[in-house]
């Protein structure tokens, strides 16, 4: 990577935010190996997904002011994962997945004191089926009435915009509420869509 970025002319030029629609498009490469792949496809997806990250790393070592290279990225990652698995690494106890959730955010809000919202630090980049449910499970562990489950009744005939709205976000509750990732299940439905018309266009 520090080959590339001293002798590649386009390398050079490369800022973080230019890299980010590739970051996107690696991130779905990887998710769909992971999906629909092979093994050698996710092999070399996940490579393609780290040369992102080293590309980061390597663009902020650069950097005038506060500079940091993929060493101090592995050191933050490695003192947070330490952190967030104190029944690993200290003496606190977890025989179930459950348990476990309960050290990672204890650990986790202790990070995060400075936030004044449980919707601070939620990506506003997330696709929306994605984001809407990631805001509906912050908003049930704030205790706020989960804003889709009555508008799931309403799913079935929107009858404007704003009604399709409140009824793609009562699917959405209905998928956490059934532990099941509604961005997921849209991918593999439309996965399955695809095949049918590239089946009908073959006339099988």
């Amino acid at each position: 990577m520090r080959e590339v970025r001293e002798r590649c002319v386009w390398s050079q030029q490369i800022s973080h935010r230019d890299l980010v629609p590739y970051l996107i498009e690696e991130s779905h490469e990887v998710i769909d190996a992971v999906e629909g792949g092979t093994r050698a496809d996710l092999r070399e997806e996940l490579g393609d997904l780290l040369w992102q990250v080293l590309f980061h790393a390597a663009i902020a070592a650069q950097d005038p002011d506060d500079p940091f290279d993929i060493d101090d990225v592995a050191a933050t990652l490695t003192e947070k994962m330490v952190r967030r698995h104190p029944h690993v690494f200290a003496d606190e106890v977890a025989t179930t997945p459950e348990e476990v959730l309960v050290h990672w955010n204890a650990a986790k809000a202790a990070e995060k004191r400075t936030r004044r919202s449980v919707l601070d630090g939620i990506p506003r980049g997330m696709p929306a089926l994605a984001l809407a449910q990631k805001i509906v499970g912050r908003a049930a562990g704030a205790g706020v009435v989960d804003a889709g489950t009555d508008a799931a009744a309403a799913a079935a005939r929107p009858t404007s915009e704003p009604e399709l709205g409140d009824a793609l976000l009562g699917l959405v509750a209905v998928a956490r509420a059934e532990g099941w990732d509604a961005e997921r299940a849209l991918r593999e439905r439309l996965r399955a869509l695809e095949a049918e018309v590239r089946e009908a266009e073959s006339g099988s």
